[in-house]
């Protein structure tokens, strides 16, 4: 997976703290990687945006971001009320391809979930994903809800033809409750896709030289993490 879209079931459930993680474990084992943020809404033009919060806790990436809009709304609303040019697939994908060429790993992250608006025609990210020809790893919310939210999104996927090689927690609570703990058993049948980390909640305020050396821990190898199928396992959560 050199170019690795990420999308998640919602909004402020860990998507930036999530590519962190992964950015920091592909550093830490000396590849090179880049960050596209295609929309970042919400942010003037001289605020801090994810790919440059990626960078702070990650390390040096190389970040790029294709368009700024101010108000923290869908980007194809954003950028109609802002009277900007939106983002279009065809500018993500070449963008991607072109970052690809010269790093080993490039990290997409996406705003809000898979099927956010990008433009007046109904465009998404995973418009984008499938002109990349990129696999799409989903952020999910511990709790409750949680469930139903990644199945429709894994059935988003396979209905654009796209690949999910699991699904991550974006903000693991230090004493999950009972749905929480359960739902670690039941996320990968849901996704139909297995589960490849659990980022612990609170992960984004620790000081960058912990962020990175504990970000391993919290992933499985298949994105470049160390965690084993037993950290990540529902039992060690008890009943």
């Amino acid at each position: 997976m050199s170019v690795l879209f990420v999308t998640g079931t919602g909004t402020e459930i860990g998507k930036t703290v999530t590519t962190a993680a992964i950015a920091a474990s592909a550093l830490a084992q000396g590849r090179s990687v880049a960050v596209l943020k295609p929309a970042q809404t919400g942010v003037t033009a001289d605020g801090t945006g994810d790919a440059a919060e990626v960078e702070r806790l990650a390390g040096p990436v190389t970040t790029v971001e294709l368009a700024r809009y101010p108000e923290p709304l869908a980007p194809a609303t954003a950028a109609s009320r802002a009277g900007l040019p939106p983002v279009l697939p065809r500018d993500i994908a070449d963008a991607a391809a072109k970052l690809d060429a010269s790093h080993d790993l490039v990290l997409v992250e996406g705003a809000g979930g898979l099927l956010v608006r990008f433009d007046a025609d109904g465009h998404t990210l995973a418009d984008a994903a499938r002109l990349a020809r990129a696999s799409v790893l989903v952020v999910v919310q511990a709790g409750l809800g949680t469930l139903n939210a990644t199945a429709l999104t894994a059935l988003a996927l396979r209905a654009y033809g796209l690949h999910c090689p699991g699904v991550v927690v974006g903000s693991w609570p230090a004493a999950p409750g009972l749905a929480a703990r359960c739902n670690l058993a039941d996320l990968p049948e849901a996704a139909g896709a297995p589960l490849l980390g659990l980022v612990p909640e609170g992960s984004g305020a620790l000081p960058p030289s912990a962020f990175r050396g504990a970000a391993r821990g919290w992933l499985a190898p298949e994105l470049g993490g160390s965690a084993t199928s037993a950290d990540l396992a529902p039992a060690q959560w008890g009943n």
